[in-house]
């Protein structure tokens, strides 16, 4: 697998974790809109290297998750703002467009402060 994406969680918002139980969490950079940042998981700047796509992985502190759908605008808002929301449903198609959707099964992903955020492509 080749790394295309990595970054840190630097900050964890009040809420954040809240989001897990419900099967998403929510990412943004440290420029997040005070309104929002209680709501996220706040990340250090980076951007991809390639195109985000269906087969590739994302791997939270080392735990690898398949990547089961793309929204139109996620790749862009990752890269610009730090922002994404991750699903975690295994969905073939995302209804969101700045969404990215993951298969899980038992283990659910749980980000914590200082987590490492990776995108792999095989």
């Amino acid at each position: 697998m080749t790394e295309i994406y990595r970054t840190t969680i630097t900050e964890v918002g009040p809420l954040a974790a809240s989001f897990i139980s419900e099967g998403m969490f929510v990412t943004f950079g440290t420029d997040a809109p005070v309104a929002l940042r209680e709501f996220c998981f706040i990340v250090s700047p980076a951007t991809t290297t390639s195109t985000i796509e269906v087969g590739h992985r994302l791997v939270i502190d080392g735990h690898p998750f398949p990547i089961t759908a793309v929204g139109k605008v996620a790749q862009h808002n990752l890269d610009a703002l730090g922002h994404v929301t991750v699903n975690v449903d295994g969905a073939s198609s995302s209804k969101l467009g700045g969404a990215i959707h993951i298969g899980a099964g038992a283990n659910p992903p749980a980000p914590v402060m200082g987590s490492v955020l990776v995108i792999e492509a095989p």
